[in-house]
């Protein structure tokens, strides 16, 4: 079935006027999770999308221990004084079983000794010898950890599509297990078109400019733990921009890149999708990044992004970061929207999206957020100096001071 057929159904899908919400849900119902799958040791498995359920089968903790030093004692002892026989240590539990009035020195993490139903911090008892008085105030079942009480047997605890971050590499090896398998890492080629490019080290010529495309979209791909395949800069040329795409399509599941998507005579990204594959749209009502195409050519999908360099970032944080993710078999893909007051007044005219760059901070117990200044799509500062997306909404128009807006953070976007 044809990207086109896949979004026939869509309501409201009209590629020559497409928002910015349709064209996710466009691009969405074109896309397919992989089903590849490898096998890794936990150590290698950080920021690997799990492909398993994780179901216990042991409990954690394994048994009833002491979340704290102290002693250990049976709860309708407490109100008289106690003699200690016996020490419990993590890992070396104490054997015997407490009577009557008696009370066992415990450690952190060390099992509950039988009998015993309490833990009395060591810092409020009194002790002379084997003797040991607490004071009045204590709880039944205080300071004691119970089996399973982190992890039941036959509970799953994590599920496909989970990000693997050092909590869930914890979590997993505290149930034994060595190995995981994880959805095989999505392959993205990636490079940049046009003659203007100059590669860095090299002196520039009149009206070249150096390329600087190409290390933005490598640093946002590598924080999303994809294979990155750079294919450097591809020059204004039919027969060579054709030979890029087959190249890119034989080998990777994305193809994602920077320039040619205008209406320029020597833009000719659009019509190489069209020639080679398809192009689903590549008009999207947004600022900036208005002329970004979406596509298929062969097996891989294609971003066609726009060669200014916010535009580039902006569509790739708004399109290409949620389909890879989504692509990947990521579960949490969405970067949520939050909301913050306007400290100045905003420039917006209805029908588009906005995306300016803004520094959300903290004021008067308000979060408050301003934008870096000038807005250009080819001002890279201020990117570097943002550090969230001003969101204004499509039939948005100008913001006035004191307004609420909705933001995006940088930070926490992989």
């Amino acid at each position: 079935m044809s990207l086109a057929e896949t979004v026939s159904c869509l309501d409201g899908y009209d590629p020559d006027a497409l928002r910015v919400a349709k064209a996710r849900e466009a691009i969405r119902s074109c896309l397919k999770e992989i089903q590849d799958v490898d096998v890794v040791n936990i150590r290698d498995a950080l920021a690997r999308i799990l492909a398993q359920d994780i179901v216990p089968q042991i409990n954690v903790p394994a048994h009833d221990n002491s979340a704290m030093d102290g002693y250990a004692a049976c709860f309708s002892d407490l109100d008289k004084p106690l003699r200690e026989i016996g020490t419990a240590l993590a890992g070396k539990p104490y054997a015997g079983r407490l009577g009557p009035g008696e009370c066992v020195r415990i450690m952190t993490g060390a099992v509950m000794p039988q009998g015993a139903d309490t833990v009395v911090i060591q810092e409020v008892v009194k002790r002379e010898g084997d003797r040991i008085t607490v004071p009045p105030g204590q709880k039944k079942a205080q300071n004691v950890r119970y089996a399973g009480e982190d992890l039941k047997v036959g509970v799953p605890v994590l599920t496909p599509g989970k990000l693997l971050r050092p909590a869930e590499l914890g979590l997993i090896a505290s149930l034994g297990i060595g190995q995981v398998r994880v959805k095989r890492r999505l392959r993205v080629a990636f490079f940049a078109t046009g003659d203007e490019l100059a590669s860095i080290g090299a002196p520039l010529r009149e009206g070249e400019v150096y390329d600087s495309n190409r290390y933005t979209l490598h640093g946002m791909l590598a924080r999303l733990g994809v294979e990155i395949i750079d294919m450097g800069v591809v020059r204004d040329d039919p027969a060579l921009l054709e030979k890029a795409f087959r190249k890119a399509a034989e080998t990777a599941d994305v193809i994602v890149t920077t320039g040619g998507v205008s209406v320029g005579e020597a833009d000719f990204v659009k019509q190489l999708m069209a020639k080679l594959g398809e192009v689903l749209f590549w008009k999207i009502a947004m600022r900036p990044g208005r002329p970004m195409a979406f596509g298929k050519i062969g097996g891989a999908f294609l971003f066609g992004l726009p060669g200014n360099p916010v535009a580039v970032m902006v569509t790739f944080y708004q399109f290409v970061r949620d389909a890879l993710l989504y692509m990947s078999g990521r579960e949490d893909a969405a970067i949520p929207l939050l909301q913050a007051t306007a400290t100045e007044n905003l420039r917006k005219v209805p029908g588009r999206t906005e995306y300016q760059r803004g520094i959300l901070f903290r004021e008067q117990e308000q979060w408050r957020v301003r934008t870096t200044g000038q807005q250009g799509s080819g001002v890279l500062r201020s990117m570097s100096e943002a550090n969230c997306f001003i969101v204004l909404e499509h039939e948005r128009g100008a913001v006035k001071a004191g307004e609420q807006v909705a933001v995006q953070l940088f930070e926490g976007l992989a």
